[in-house]
């Protein structure tokens, strides 16, 4: 009994990066084709960039689940619910599009953090190192959104 409760909490963990990266992609997308001014050109690379990762981070986790024998949720109304991430807005201007992704790798780290820390209780090491790798990404990519929020 106490096993299918564990791996209960491991599902969950992984759906929530499911939705969360699911929601992270169509936000790069959108700051991609809508990001205006005189970062332009550096801003507009940077997100193709990332929605690009976050496209791989997505089924790397989905795979995952489906590996463990659950199933990732797939539909745009479920993880827009199950999200911890915000859509864009459609007004920010370019900084707030960076602060915006700064807060939201903020948040998939921290929740990360925990998952990391679940999955190594249950002695799940795939699923731990996986989340250890796409966190190490994202940490750097927050360090790098700090420093060009502190211009």
């Amino acid at each position: 009994m106490a096993k299918t409760k564990e791996k209960t909490q491991i599902t969950e963990a992984l759906n929530q990066q499911v939705a969360n990266f699911s929601v992270l992609y169509m936000k790069l997308h959108h700051y991609h084709w809508y990001v205006k001014g005189e970062n332009f050109f550096t801003l507009h690379v940077k997100f193709q960039e990332l929605y690009t990762e976050a496209a791989l981070h997505l089924d790397t986790i989905a795979e995952r689940m489906l590996s463990l024998g659950k199933e990732p949720t797939a539909t745009l109304k479920e993880q827009l619910e199950l999200s911890s991430l915000k859509e864009a807005n459609g007004d920010e201007t370019s900084q707030e599009m960076v602060q915006a992704l700064a807060d939201d790798f903020e948040t998939v780290c921290s929740e990360l953090t925990e998952a990391i820390t679940a999955a190594e209780d249950k002695e799940d090491q795939p699923t731990a190192d996986m989340f250890i790798e796409i966190r190490t990404s994202l940490e750097k990519h927050l360090w790098m959104f700090k420093a060009y929020l502190a211009e």
